[in-house]
């Protein structure tokens, strides 16, 4: 048996915050996991052990350690997780840009990185994950996020316009759109657009507009059943099969033949063999 539920907070984190998660299960999981890459970041905080383990990608022997909360930053690669000793969890995806008010640090330096969210936060984040567990009910344990959340919130930190104005075209048109068609429109010059999208963000314009276009290309694959990748890949904005085959394997670690063929029903979640 499995309990996943979900929660979408009201304004102002509603402006930040795509959704509160819970997971809990009752049978054994799977050991190891894929997470793919979508240009936001990620909290994670485990309920049943003080630890949470992030795998080498090429050396599964070799793990690094956090303690039962962890930030995830946003990733231009896919992520291995051990998800045996995290049979209950609960966590936070932020839109993209979106950790950006609670870190009171330049979200470029979290670029690539998983970083304790003691680190950042001190003792609030030892507090908020004991009180997390004094609760019982899901609803209770989002009520505590919430509380947190809205008590380390940065509003002098407000997304600069003209990254809101990016983020949105980059995701509404992820293969039809070149990065000069967003910054003709601003009044930034290029170099101090890829500065501010970097510090809020994470990641330049482009690799960001390139997950854009991976995820989106996920999405397609998801939905459809026999796939003729040569049209496939020119139809999504790649210059031939070969970029796409590339582009694909560098987010991914996997060709898209072999992703197609081992996807799993939950989005952007795929085993990692």
């Amino acid at each position: 048996m499995v309990v996943f539920g979900t929660y979408h907070p009201p304004p102002p984190l509603s402006n930040f915050i795509n959704i509160f998660w819970y997971y809990k299960s009752y049978k054994p999981p799977h050991e190891m996991e894929r997470v793919l890459p979508d240009g936001s970041m990620e909290l994670v905080i485990n309920l049943e052990e003080d630890l949470i383990k992030v795998y080498d990608q090429k050396n599964q022997d070799r793990f690094k350690s956090f303690r039962g909360s962890v930030i995830s930053g946003p990733h231009s690669d896919f992520t291995v997780i051990d998800t045996a000793c995290q049979a209950s969890t609960i966590g936070i995806h932020f839109k993209p840009g979106g950790a950006f008010p609670f870190l009171n640090i330049s979200a470029n330096e979290l670029y690539n990185r998983h970083v304790s969210l003691e680190t950042l936060w001190g003792a609030k984040a030892v507090e908020m994950r004991d009180q997390l567990l004094e609760v019982e009910m899901p609803a209770a344990k989002f009520r505590v996020l919430e509380h947190y959340l809205l008590e380390m919130i940065n509003q002098a930190s407000a997304l600069h316009p003209a990254v809101v104005f990016a983020l949105k075209k980059f995701q509404d048109f992820p293969y039809q759109l070149k990065i000069a068609d967003v910054t003709d429109q601003i009044s930034l010059s290029s170099r101090r657009f890829i500065q501010v999208f970097k510090e809020e963000v994470g990641m330049t314009p482009k690799q960001f507009y390139r997950i854009q276009r991976f995820q989106n290309v996920l999405q397609l694959i998801n939905d459809g059943e026999q796939i003729d990748w040569t049209t496939f890949a020119l139809t999504c904005g790649y210059y031939d099969q070969a970029h796409f085959i590339n582009d694909f394997r560098a987010f991914s670690g996997l060709s898209p033949t072999v992703y197609h063929m081992n996807q799993e029903k939950q989005q952007n979640h795929v085993p990692l063999k």
